[in-house]
């Protein structure tokens, strides 16, 4: 698909397949896995009081829970119902916008993050476009944050479907080798990621230190299956993303990948 096709399906998927606020709260157990580890790295990479910018950040949770802990937090998002949502709770900023051309000055935030953006982003000059605009907008020292989701997660999530593999074989198999969406899935992808990928993607947008970890681990996909978890298994979870981080070889096995970059 064009990137002018992929941006008019995130519209509508957002505005009326898919409620991304309850993806990550109570749709899955996969979704609170999500999201804290999420807030964990961003929160210890910049401590509070701070000025996040949280790009595609949809319908405000990750915004809304930053501002509670003390975060002076402005939301961007290109679909503008999402935004509607996210502005109710009133706590922070909530603004339509194109991750590929912020409209903020030079190093106006200690912190970005951009979970969301990537995903739907075909070209690698458009997402490393939209990794320097991240990149410009933070203060010198600041952290970009960017999320991406792995091959791997998206041929697992087809595989859990009987007779989706076999239906479209060739399809399945360029996104394995080519990060290349699958054109029969309802969810608007522009590109699936390897770690190495997304490193030089935050190197050459100038970032620096950068680091890429593997955001849920090895049982984010199964959780994903399921509504909830005994509280012990959720905190087992938690505690073996963050064991396995950094371990490349248990990448592929994370729903999301976050790198992260140093201004």
């Amino acid at each position: 698909m064009a990137q002018s096709e992929i941006d008019a399906a995130v519209q509508k998927y957002y505005a009326e397949l898919f409620d991304e606020g309850a993806r990550l709260s109570t749709r899955s157990a996969q979704g609170r896995l999500e999201f804290e580890r999420t807030q964990k790295v961003v929160r210890v990479a910049t401590p509070a009081p701070a000025r996040v910018l949280d790009v595609g950040g949809a319908t405000g949770t990750h915004a809304a829970a930053l501002a509670a802990a003390g975060y002076d937090v402005v939301l961007v998002d290109p679909v503008k119902s999402q935004v509607d949502v996210a502005a109710r709770y009133g706590t922070f900023t909530a603004l339509v916008g194109d991750a590929r051309s912020l409209d903020f000055a030079d190093d106006s935030f200690d912190a970005v993050l951009m979970a969301g953006p990537l995903y739907h982003l075909a070209s690698r000059e458009d997402r490393v476009q939209a990794l320097r605009e991240g990149r410009r907008v933070c203060r010198p020292d600041g952290i970009v944050h960017a999320a991406a989701i792995p091959r791997f997660a998206g041929f697992a999530a087809g595989a859990l479907h009987r007779g989706v593999l076999e239906s479209h074989p060739q399809a399945w198999l360029d996104l394995l080798m080519h990060g290349s969406p699958v054109p029969s899935s309802r969810f608007p992808g522009g590109h699936f990621h390897t770690a190495e990928e997304l490193r030089d993607e935050l190197i050459t947008a100038g970032l620096r230190d950068v680091r890429v970890v593997g955001l849920e681990g090895p049982v984010g996909v199964a959780f994903e299956q399921v509504q909830q978890v005994p509280e012990a298994a959720h905190e087992a979870a938690m505690q073996l993303a963050e064991t396995l981080e950094s371990v490349p070889a248990t990448f592929a096995l994370s729903n999301h990948l976050l790198g992260s970059g140093t201004k």
